[in-house]
C-alpha cells in the first residue's frame, strides 16, 4: 500500500495559528514603525533646511510643528526635541517609547531613537 502524503488537520490548525499571532504582531507594529520613519525624515527635512540651520530653537520647534501636523505625527511634541549644533551642523534628535497593547493584558513597549544623523 502507498502512504498517503500531505499534513493532517492538526498540522494545519497549528500552522493557521502561528501565521495568525504572526500577522496580528505585524499589523500592530506597523504603525508604529512607520511613524518612526516618517520622524525621522522629517528630521532629516529638517536639518539641510538653510532657513533652520541658523534659526533659534523656538523656529526649529516651530517648523516641527508645522510637519508633525500635516504627517500625524503624535509620538512626540516639540519638547521632546533635542537640537545640537556643530558650527554649519544642525542635528535633530529624540527618544521616546510607544506602548502597544497585543491582547489582555500583554503588551509590547518600543523604544525609539529618531535622528537626523547619518550613519
Amino acid at each position: 500500500m502507498k502512504r498517503a502524503r500531505g499534513i493532517s488537520l492538526t498540522e494545519l490548525i497549528v500552522i493557521l495559528v502561528v501565521l495568525s499571532v504572526v500577522a496580528m504582531l505585524g499589523f500592530k507594529l506597523v504603525n508604529p514603525y512607520l511613524q518612526y520613519y516618517a520622524i525621522q525624515r522629517t528630521f532629516k527635512t529638517m536639518s539641510v533646511d538653510p532657513e533652520l540651520k541658523a534659526a533659534p530653537r523656538a523656529s526649529v520647534i516651530a517648523a516641527w510643528s508645522r510637519y508633525a501636523a500635516i504627517d500625524n505625527m503624535d509620538p512626540i511634541s516639540g519638547d521632546d526635541i533635542l537640537v545640537t549644533r556643530e558650527g554649519e551642523r544642525m542635528e535633530l534628535s529624540a527618544s521616546y517609547a510607544v506602548k502597544v497593547p497585543l491582547f489582555a493584558n500583554i503588551s509590547l513597549l518600543l523604544d525609539f531613537n529618531p535622528t537626523s544623523a547619518t550613519h
